[in-house]
């Protein structure tokens, strides 16, 4: 089962809508531009560039009337990805250098800090074998985020996340309440 989200031309729900319930790489095919949406079920990542690069953002069921100023985004939604429910165990691999290289840790559950947790002063690449996670460019889940679903990541570099460190994981757990 997936999510479903709802995209609205204007802030407050106003004027032309697209509504979907799988990935969307170019929302300006559907919707001149984005400035707010409703998340009827599940999970959501959004994006502010085209082909689910740029800035990432993590949406739950709710509403978003002004996405840009909760979110302090400087542009419109501009792709999506749905996050399917996963029920199970959650296995990432961090590693501290691309290509999977450097100190190495597995990871089960969250992690709030990698630099107290495992004297790490960096995460550059890892390998999602079960679940789905978010990334975050400080320590406590803060800051800039990145989504991971399962497969091999040897370069957050190579995938525009240049000049981001990464210091705190999290699981997407329970997303279809």
């Amino acid at each position: 089962m997936m999510g479903k989200i709802i995209f609205y031309e204007d802030r407050n729900f106003q004027g032309r809508h697209y509504e979907t319930s799988s990935d969307c790489a170019e929302l300006t095919s559907h919707l001149s531009r984005c400035h707010s949406c409703r998340v009827e079920s599940g999970c959501v990542m959004v994006y502010d560039r085209p082909n689910y690069m740029g800035n990432q953002f993590f949406m739950r069921k709710g509403e978003y009337s002004d996405y840009m100023s909760m979110m302090g985004m400087s542009d419109c939604i501009r792709s999506c990805r749905m996050i399917p429910m996963h029920r199970g165990q959650f296995r990432m691999k961090i590693f501290e250098r691309e290509n999977f290289q450097g100190q190495s840790h597995e990871l089960m559950d969250d992690c709030d800090n990698i630099m107290d947790r495992y004297r790490m002063n960096d995460c550059m690449s890892s390998q999602v074998m079960d679940g789905h996670w978010l990334m975050y460019e400080q320590p406590h889940f803060r800051g800039k985020m990145m989504y991971l679903r399962p497969g091999e990541y040897r370069s957050f570099r190579d995938m525009g996340m240049s000049g981001t460190r990464f210091m705190s994981m999290k699981r997407i757990m329970d997303s279809y309440h």
